[in-house]
């Protein structure tokens, strides 16, 4: 762990040395090589300036999604920015006006709080279900939405994979999501950052791939950012697959484009294009460590429920048996030495969880859950 120490992003430079910091989602596994190779190509040649056009972006992506999951993406519907965050508060700024109610899946992602308020609207709670005839364990509350969405919201942020359930939601769901779109003239928001980290044992769907109401009412924003670890790079997208959404982003300022990180352009194309084999290795590795951490917990943690992800590198752990309080990443960091996310970030349902990042060595997993069982 110590070579990772020399890393200087957020992971590493947030906590003391004696910490590990299982928290923010990145992981530790080394750059894929094409795209290291590619980067500093690209230094060599002082090919450090503005990004022009999205390049070959938009067919590289093209090729992946058809790959990996049967999605055919026309490259005139792909529009770069800066990252997802950006893609998601401009979609919204377009379609809703201030005050607008924005529908949101809690536990999720914390920053999902902040960008509706950013793009002018207002938060709207319909929270994830525990359904046990789910593989992985959840379910969206479809007549929780539909409630929300005839009382007036005018977006719905979608989730897909979900963070931190890691639960790609299954395609039935997803259609009848649009259904209820078209039927309120609600705009989805299909947040699709986790999507290339499926798990085997995972199915996911990308949401406008569903039926023609989700090309119709949907924009998706995609980045090759957490499964090739190219956050700081900055690249994303936004995806559509209908004249009426192409003609909503391309209504969006010139400056919105102008956004895209060059290397992260360069970064991303070379992932979608070259980086499956380095993928398919990581996604490898995640799955091992998934399982070490099932046996971990089971043996040193019994009393944290756990629900194994089908996508990403994210454990959503239940701790309020071990009675931690309503944020159990307190107690974790200070008497265990270990950072995690707090749970209550990710909403009223996270009450007593905390969010454990799994993509790291196998040797630093356990010794993390060593010092989880000590701090008990």
């Amino acid at each position: 762990m110590q070579s990772l120490r020399e890393r200087t992003s957020e992971k590493w430079r947030a906590y003391p040395e004696d910490v590990i910091p299982l928290f923010v989602a990145e992981m530790d596994y080394p750059l894929a090589e094409p795209i290291a190779e590619a980067l500093t190509a690209a230094v060599r040649r002082s090919d450090t300036g503005y990004a022009w056009s999205s390049g070959d972006l938009p067919k590289a992506f093209a090729g992946f999604a058809e790959r990996r999951w049967g999605w055919q993406v026309d490259p005139a519907q792909v529009t770069t920015t800066a990252d997802v965050a950006v893609v998601i508060v401009e979609a919204l700024r377009l379609a809703i006006r201030p005050g607008d109610g924005v529908v949101i899946n809690p536990p999720v992602y914390p920053p999902f709080f902040d960008v509706i308020p950013e793009a002018g609207g207002r938060v709207v709670e319909v929270p994830m279900l525990r359904d046990a005839a789910s593989a992985s364990g959840w379910s969206l509350d479809l007549d929780g939405l539909e409630r929300a969405f005839a009382a007036g919201a005018r977006a719905y942020l979608l989730c897909n994979p979900h963070n931190p359930l890691g639960h790609p939601h299954p395609a039935d769901q997803l259609a009848a999501v649009a259904d209820l779109a078209a039927r309120y003239d609600v705009t989805v928001v299909s947040d699709e950052i986790h999507a290339a980290l499926t798990l085997s044992d995972g199915v996911f769907t990308p949401f406008l791939s569903v039926s023609d109401p989700a090309r119709e009412y949907g924009i998706a924003a995609e980045s090759a950012s957490k499964a090739w670890n190219l956050a700081g790079l900055k690249c994303a997208m936004f995806v559509t697959a209908s004249e009426r959404m192409s003609r909503l982003v391309a209504s969006l300022p010139e400056g919105v484009r102008y956004r895209t990180g060059l290397f992260g352009q360069i970064a991303s194309t070379v992932a979608f294009a070259e980086g499956e084999e380095w993928l398919d290795g990581a996604i490898r590795s995640l799955e091992r460590n998934r399982d070490a951490l099932t046996t971990l917990l089971a043996d040193k943690l019994p009393g944290v429920g756990y629900a194994a992800p089908r996508a990403s590198y994210l454990a959503w752990l239940d701790f309020r048996a071990l009675g931690w309080g309503d944020d159990p990443s307190i107690r974790a960091l200070e008497s265990g030495r270990v950072a995690l996310s707090s749970g209550p970030m990710f909403g009223t349902p996270g009450a007593g969880f905390a969010r454990l990042n799994f993509a790291c060595s196998p040797d630093v997993l356990s010794e993390a859950v060593d010092r989880l069982a000590g701090a008990n």
